[in-house]
């Protein structure tokens, strides 16, 4: 199956007047790029919410590997402390299916952070049987530096959106990634298909203790 970054909608293109601030002749610059590129009553591929969900993890997860490289378990290490940071103290289990993480592949993850002093468990005041996992000074800080060359990287892969465009995008998308974990409910049983892959669970806003850094 041909990646979504090879195609891109066309059009025209101004007379070439030497510019190198585009792409190829006849292809808009990603920076460029409007609505009006896109030839919605044609149908094409780049119309299609599966394509364009694919081609936007793929571009995300090719520049946001190395700002969350310094934490220990990459993408899923970061999400870890951005749960443990935001939200009241979760047990390991609950964190794995918080963030649709394989409880094996959870404790992995935390006990690298955990290794790495960035993380600690500590025993559940109420049910001592159970530890729950805090972030440290250390995974604090980190977190603080992974989450602002995060969002420079994002900017990047935004950058063909205006700023009130990026933060829209931001909004409408985390709204449809709340019901996700749900979407089987929506739709008959005969049209669903049973994936290995755990969903992730909506956040509870009971649990809500900060408000996260803003990501507009």
């Amino acid at each position: 199956m041909e990646s979504p970054s090879a195609t891109h909608p066309t059009d025209p293109g101004p007379a070439d007047d030497g510019s190198t601030d585009d792409g190829p002749t006849g292809t808009s610059s990603p920076d460029t790029w409007r609505a009006t590129d896109i030839d919605w009553d044609a149908a094409g591929i780049e119309t299609e919410l599966g394509w364009s969900l694919q081609a936007v993890y793929q571009g995300f997860s090719r520049v946001a590997q190395g700002a969350v490289a310094p934490v220990p378990g990459g993408p899923r290490g970061y999400q870890v402390l951005v749960a443990i940071t935001t939200e009241d103290a979760s047990s390991q289990l609950a964190l794995a299916h918080r963030l649709g993480i394989d409880k094996t592949a959870m404790t992995y993850v935390v006990d690298a952070l955990e290794g790495a002093g960035l993380v600690e468990r500590r025993p559940d005041p109420t049910d001592r049987r159970v530890r729950q996992v805090h972030a440290t000074k250390a995974g604090r800080a980190l977190l603080e530096t992974a989450r602002r060359d995060l969002r420079a990287v994002e900017g990047t892969l935004m950058r063909g959106l205006a700023l009130d465009e990026q933060t829209l995008l931001r909004h409408l998308l985390a709204r449809v990634a709340l019901g996700a974990d749900q979407v089987e409910a929506c739709v008959p049983a005969a049209e669903t298909q049973t994936s290995s892959n755990q969903p992730v669970a909506a956040p509870d806003r009971s649990r809500r203790t900060t408000h996260p850094t803003s990501r507009d």
